[in-house]
Parts: structure tokens; C-alpha cells; sequence
């Protein structure tokens, strides 16, 4: 791949990113719906919003033909990654206070980093740099975490739980970048198939866990609406393109402007308290990436 090819990629996954930046704002607001029925209802109207966007295109045969070529692994990585990770998110916002848990999981780009130099396959090294800023971002989440509230608090059922799995969100999406990267599996438009297979799964979730149904009143049914098509639909299109042809470590590094844009966005809104710990943990991290963003140096 060309400079520029690559270069373009990477301005794809930036999109992505700025996608992101709305996901903790628009998920808070969708807190009353049950997780595996917010993630059927999401994840099928990505799966609509993603056919809309490739069918003029690419015409049914176009598609098919995608769907063809990428290989058993490259649909497991992507189903099982995806539905993980966003039903861990889902029961994080429902388990513990916004702000806290939005920092915590942006600590993937951090991972996607690590991951980059550690995993076989790639061009990234790991070096003294990559580790400061793990150890960095890790304080972050200590700050938050170590020193709030992990018993359960009015609005927050339970935090530490909450947290752990935001945190688990972070290694989890981190090594699914990765890992798309090194199978780099070709075309993005069998995502349509990974958003329907999501789809599916989250109905058999809501069924097998005896969720209540609750139907979306007005405020929810717009974010779920916004969920779907930008967050989860254009944003997974968007990323799955970067992380196969764009510059990953350069990616990860670029991620950090997603945690101050979503905390702003919270505060705004009145989802999240501002408070000195939340500002501090949000600097950490975007410092932390930055530092691990630097070259290693070669021995």
C-alpha cells in the first residue's frame, strides 16, 4: 500500500473516532433500556444504516462476494469482539457513575499500542516509552477507581463491578484492533453480516436472561437511533477500513482526543460532575497515550 493509501486510511479511522466521542453521551441516555436489547436494537439499525451505505455501490452481488472472501476467523474475531465488547459497555453505564467509567474505557487506545508492539505481525516496537504511558494510564484508572466509591451508591447499583468491566471494554477492544489488523481480512462490507449476527445475538441474550422488554420512550429511542446509525453503524465500517490499511500505532495515538471531546460532551449534557479527580484521570490519559505514542528506540 501506497504513503497516501495508507495516510487516507488513517483519516478514515480518525471519523471513527470522533463517532466514538458521542458513544458515552448517547449510551448514557439509553441507560433504561436492558443491555442485550439495546444491543439488538442498535446493532440492527447498524446493520440497515451499513447496507444503505454500500448497496448503491457495490449492488447485492458486490456484497455477496465480500462476504465470501473473508475467512472463518476474520467473522469470529469480529462477531465475538464486537458483541463483547459492547455488552460489556452496556453493563458498565448501568453498573457505575458515567464520568468514571468513560475514562477507564478509553484507556483502548492505550492498549491498542501495547497490543501493536507486543503481538507478532506488525511494525510497532514496545519500548521504554509505550511502558511509561501504560504505567501512566494505569494511574488514571487507580485514581478513579482506588480512591471513589466501590460500594453501592444511589444511581450506581454496583461500581466496582461497573468498572472492572469498562476496563475489560478497554483490553477487549484494544486487542481486536490488533488482531484486525494482523488478519486483515479483505473489504469492510461484511460488517453488514457482523451488525445482523450482533443483532441476533442480543435478541437470544434478552431471551436466555429473562430481560424485561422496555419500550424506548422519546429520549431513549433517539439515542438508540443515534447508536445505531453513527457509533456502531458508519463508525465500525470506518474503523475496520483503518485498522486494515491505515498506520494502527498512529491510530491508538489519535484515539486520545476521544476521552476530553466525550467528557466535555457529558459535562455539557449534565450526564457527568466535573470535578478535579475526573480532570486529572482524563489528563493521565491522554498523556499516558502520547508518551506511548513516541517511537521506541531500537537496542
Amino acid at each position: 500500500m501506497t504513503t497516501g493509501g495508507k495516510g487516507a486510511a488513517t483519516a478514515v479511522g480518525a471519523v471513527a473516532i470522533l463517532l466514538w466521542s458521542c458513544l458515552a453521551l448517547v449510551t448514557s441516555l439509553s441507560r433504561a433500556i436492558p443491555t442485550f436489547e439495546a444491543l439488538a436494537i442498535t446493532f440492527a439499525i447498524g446493520a440497515v444504516t451499513l447496507s444503505l451505505c454500500f448497496l448503491p455501490r457495490q449492488g447485492f452481488g458486490g456484497i455477496a462476494r465480500s462476504f465470501r472472501l473473508w475467512p472463518a476467523r476474520a467473522w469470529a474475531l469480529a462477531i465475538i469482539g464486537i458483541f463483547a465488547y459492547h455488552a460489556l459497555y452496556f453493563v458498565a453505564f448501568r453498573l457505575a457513575p458515567v464520568g468514571p467509567v468513560t475514562v477507564i474505557n478509553y484507556l483502548w487506545p492505550l492498549a491498542i499500542v501495547l497490543f501493536a508492539g507486543l503481538l507478532p505481525g506488525g511494525d510497532s516496537r514496545l519500548g521504554w516509552p509505550q511502558l511509561a504511558g501504560g504505567l501512566i494510564g494505569f494511574a488514571a484508572t487507580v485514581l478513579l477507581v482506588g480512591t471513589g466509591s466501590l460500594t453501592e451508591t444511589a444511581g450506581a447499583p454496583a461500581p466496582l463491578l461497573g468498572y472492572a468491566a469498562a476496563l475489560a471494554c478497554a483490553v477487549l477492544w484494544g486487542l481486536y484492533s490488533v488482531l484486525n489488523n494482523r488478519i486483515a481480512a479483505p473489504g469492510s462490507e461484511p460488517m453488514i453480516g457482523v451488525c445482523a449476527a450482533i443483532a441476533v445475538l442480543g435478541a437470544l441474550g434478552h431471551v436466555a436472561t429473562g430481560e424485561t422488554f422496555v419500550m424506548p420512550d422519546g429520549r431513549a429511542a433517539l439515542a438508540l437511533l443515534a447508536l445505531g446509525i453513527g457509533p456502531v453503524g458508519a463508525a465500525f465500517a470506518a474503523w475496520d477500513h483503518a485498522t486494515k490499511k491505515g498506520n494502527i500505532a498512529l491510530l491508538g495515538a489519535l484515539s486520545y482526543a476521544t476521552p476530553p471531546l466525550s467528557m466535555i460532551l457529558l459535562v455539557v449534557a449534565g450526564e457527568a460532575e466535573p470535578s478535579w479527580r475526573l480532570l486529572v484521570a482524563t489528563l493521565l490519559v491522554v498523556a499516558g497515550a502520547a508518551l506511548a505514542a513516541m517511537p521506541a528506540r531500537r537496542r
